[in-house]
C-alpha cells in the first residue's frame, strides 16, 4: 500500500490517477440512466445494444489516431484535454433528438474515451520511469473505485436531482473543473524519446508487443464476460433472487480494485512476469470454486478469480509502454486496441458457447483461455520482456 500512501500525500502524483478516477465516475454515472434513454428513445434491448456498441466504435477509430496526437500535443496536455472533452460528451445523449444522433454522440464519447484512456496510460508510465515509482496498479485501482463511487454516489443523488441532464452536467462540471485545477501537475509532461530506428523492429520487439496483446485480449475478454454474465450463471444454478445474483460481480469488483490498490508493491518485490504468471494461476483456482455447488463458495471463487486478473492489465500496460524501440503511446494504443476487442467479444463468445451447450461450459471456456494466457506469459514473453 505503499504507492497509494505516497499518491495520497503528493499532488503530482495524485493529479494522473484522478484521471481514472474521474474516467469511470462518469461511466458510473451513465450507466444509471440508460434505462432512461432506452426508454425515451422507445427502444428495444438489440436497439439499446447496437447504440451502446458506436461507443466501441468511436474507441477503435481512435487508438491509431492517439500517438499521433501524444506526439504533436504532448501526452500531459493530450490526458488534460482529453478529459475535459469527455466529461462534456456525456451530456450529448441526454441532447439527442433522433436514435441516429444519439449513436453518434456515444461515437463521440468513445473517441474521447479512447484518447484519454491511452494518453492518461502513457502519461503514468512515463512519469514511472522518471522517478523510479511504480503506481500504474493503483492508478487502475483508482479507476474501478471511480466506478463504485459515481454509481453509489448517483443512486443517492438521483433522489435529489430528478431530471438526468442535472446530474450528469453536475457530475460533468466537477470532472472538469477538478481536473483543470490538477492538470498543472502534468500538463507539461511528453513522452520520452526513444531510438525507433529500424533495428530495433526486431523479431523480438515484435514478438513481446503481441504477446501482451495476447495476454491483454485473453485477460480482457474474462473482464467483460464475468461482467455480463456471472449474475446468470449464479441465477441459473442456484435459482437465487436477482438481487444475491449480483453478489457475484460485486465480489469480483471489490477484490480486484483491492488487487490494484496492492498490486504496485507486488510487482516492485516480485516483478512484472511473475506478478502476471501467479495472477492467472490464482484466477484459475477462483474459477475453478465458482464451480462448487456451495453459493458462498462460487461467490467466493468470483472474488479470488477477480484478485488475480486485477494485476495483470496494469501490467501489461506498463510494459507495452517500455517495449524497446516503440513510443509509449504506441504501445499502449497497440495493446489496449486488441485488448478491448476481447473486452468486446467475450460477452457473445459466453453467449454463443452456452446456446450451444451451457453457461458451465461458457465458463469452463474462460478457465481455458486464462491457462493459455499463463503459457504465453511463462513461454513467449518471459525471455522477451524488458522488465522495469
Amino acid at each position: 500500500m505503499q504507492s497509494i500512501k505516497k499518491i495520497l500525500s503528493h499532488r503530482f502524483y495524485f493529479a494522473p490517477v484522478w484521471v481514472f478516477a474521474s474516467m469511470n465516475l462518469l461511466t458510473g454515472t451513465w450507466i444509471l440512466y440508460i434505462p432512461y434513454i432506452k426508454n425515451n428513445f422507445g427502444l428495444n434491448d438489440s436497439e439499446v445494444g447496437i447504440a451502446l456498441f458506436f461507443i466501441a466504435i468511436g474507441l477503435l477509430i481512435s487508438f491509431p489516431l492517439v500517438p499521433l496526437l501524444n506526439k504533436i500535443a504532448g501526452i500531459g496536455k493530450s490526458t488534460k484535454w482529453g478529459i475535459f472533452i469527455y466529461s462534456l460528451a456525456y451530456n450529448l445523449p441526454f441532447l439527442a433528438s433522433t436514435y441516429f444522433s444519439l449513436c453518434f454522440c456515444l461515437a463521440i464519447i468513445g473517441m474521447f474515451a479512447g484518447i484519454t484512456s491511452i494518453s492518461m496510460n502513457a502519461l503514468v508510465s512515463t512519469i514511472e520511469n522518471k522517478n523510479s515509482f511504480k503506481f500504474m496498479s493503483a492508478a487502475h485501482g483508482f479507476y474501478s473505485l471511480g466506478g463504485f463511487i459515481g454509481a453509489g454516489s448517483g443512486s443517492l443523488i438521483m433522489v435529489f436531482l430528478t431530471k438526468p441532464n442535472y446530474h450528469m452536467a453536475t457530475i460533468s462540471m466537477f470532472v472538469c473543473l477538478s481536473n483543470l485545477y490538477l492538470a498543472k501537475q502534468y500538463c507539461d509532461i511528453i513522452e520520452e524519446k526513444k531510438d525507433t530506428n529500424r533495428f530495433n523492429y526486431n523479431f523480438k520487439t515484435i514478438k513481446s508487443l503481441l504477446g501482451l496483446a495476447f495476454v491483454a485480449f485473453i485477460i480482457l475478454l474474462n473482464e467483460g464476460a464475468v461482467e455480463n454474465w456471472s449474475n446468470l450463471f449464479i441465477y441459473d444454478t442456484f435459482k437465487t433472487p436477482q438481487n444475491i445474483a449480483g453478489l457475484g460481480f460485486i465480489a469480483f469488483s471489490l477484490s480486484m480494485t483491492l488487487g490494484r490498490f496492492l498490486g504496485d508493491d507486488i510487482s516492485k518485490k516480485f516483478g512484472p512476469i511473475r506478478v502476471m504468471y501467479f495472477g492467472c494461476l490464482i484466477a484459475v483456482i477462483g474459477y475453478l470454486f465458482s464451480f462448487s455447488n456451495n453459493l458462498i463458495i462460487t461467490i467466493t471463487g468470483f472474488g479470488i478469480t477477480g484478485f488475480g486478473l486485477s494485476v495483470i492489465i496494469p501490467e501489461v500496460f506498463r510494459l507495452s509502454g517500455n517495449t524497446d524501440g516503440i513510443e509509449t503511446s504506441t504501445g499502449i494504443s497497440t495493446v489496449s486496441g486488441i485488448g478491448f476487442l476481447g473486452f468486446l467479444v467475450g460477452p457473445l463468445i459466453l453467449g454463443y458457447i452456452s446456446n450451444l451447450r451451457n453457461l458451465f461450459w461458457s465458463f469452463g471456456f474462460l478457465v481455458s483461455s486464462v491457462v493459455i494466457a499463463l503459457i504465453i506469459i511463462q513461454y513467449f514473453l518471459k525471455n522477451s520482456i524488458k522488465e522495469r
